[in-house]
């Protein structure tokens, strides 16, 4: 780590260069190589960075790339993943050390509209959507009724969550095999369960509510038709502070495993023009209806005849954002709220 007095010279030597003239010390809520990516971006708009970490992160690279670098707690006050998600410890390491902006990379708090308000009652700027909207486009079933709103087409599905096994059948037998049950909050193929026909749907419903509970801490789960080996497409999203939404085309994540991406194409290969074009202004339009704000991704599923679904808004940077910044050159990774 840098001395105190290297700290004050480097901070003097940014402050007349720095961009954001109001904002020049940046927290990154997150660990690994996102706030690492993070602080290069950072530290090119010569804004002073600020990492943190659990007591066993203590020789982690994140921690030492960051210009000043604090621990969560005491040692054995939380378990390595707990520490990240130790909203109060986090703000009050921010207010400390005097922190203008968090960022919460991906994972952990990203989508936490708590914490998002939390860092603004405590007069600093998130950069992510607000906790309004956060809210609004956070789980699955808020986002359908989003895209209802603005006559974006979705997936068949349950209106609301689903609370027993009837409500799954009274569903089948409307719309027929095959279904998916999905956890309403998550993603990343947890609490998911494809049930096709002579399947045992009770256990399949069981067995989702349960795997979102532990998961997620939320065992909210909703039924829709499945599409069967649909293409998988998310449009990357740039928000600003006065309504305008640009996006910067789409992905195709098709090739998967467990409902895990596995492969991502930029832009995708196979879609008609005609269909990227209404999935892209679908996306936008979506977007501007939920007053979003920042870096965000809308994800679609286009059937074999070509009709796209969209499924759910990402409030978040996500894992795949590097191939769209391959393609177009714009820094995706630090999109401060303008």
């Amino acid at each position: 780590m840098s001395t105190l007095e290297d700290h004050s010279t480097l901070h003097n030597l940014r402050k007349d260069s720095a961009i954001l003239k109001n904002a020049s010390k940046i927290l990154v809520a997150n660990r690994g190589e996102i706030p690492i990516r993070i602080f290069r971006s950072a530290h090119e708009l010569s804004l002073h960075t600020v990492a943190i970490y659990s007591h066993e992160d203590r020789l982690s690279m994140h921690r030492l790339k960051a210009d000043e670098a604090y621990v969560i707690g005491k040692r054995g006050q939380f378990s390595p993943v707990q520490a990240y998600l130790a909203i109060d410890e986090i703000i009050n390491i921010a207010k400390r050390h005097k922190v203008d902006m968090i960022h919460p990379g991906y994972g952990f708090l990203s989508e936490n509209a708590e914490f998002a308000r939390k860092v603004e009652a405590n007069g600093m700027i998130w950069i992510g959507p607000s906790g309004d909207v956060i809210d609004s486009v956070g789980d699955k079933v808020s986002a359908r009724n989003l895209a209802n709103q603005c006559n974006v087409p979705i997936v068949p599905g349950t209106p609301g969550p689903i609370e027993s096994v009837e409500e799954a059948n009274e569903f089948v037998e409307k719309y027929g095999f095959p279904v998916i049950i999905k956890a309403a909050f998550g993603g990343g193929g947890r609490g998911m369960r494809v049930v096709r026909e002579g399947d045992d749907l009770a256990d399949a419903f069981n067995r989702a509510t349960s795997e979102a509970k532990a998961a997620f801490g939320n065992g909210t789960c909703f039924i829709e038709r499945f599409l069967d080996k649909p293409k998988h497409i998310e449009v990357q999203l740039l928000a600003d502070n006065y309504g305008n939404v640009v996006h910067l085309f789409e992905r195709d994540c098709s090739v998967q495993r467990r409902h895990q991406k596995v492969v991502e194409i930029a832009p995708a290969k196979s879609l008609p023009v005609e269909v990227r074009d209404a999935i892209l202004t679908d996306a936008v339009k979506l977007a501007k209806t939920a007053n979003y704000r920042n870096a965000g991704t809308a994800e679609f599923l286009v059937d074999d005849q070509n009709r796209h679904y969209f499924i759910e808004i990402n409030p978040r940077i996500q894992v795949e954002h590097t191939i769209t910044e391959e393609i177009t050159g714009i820094d995706i990774r630090f999109c401060y709220p303008m």
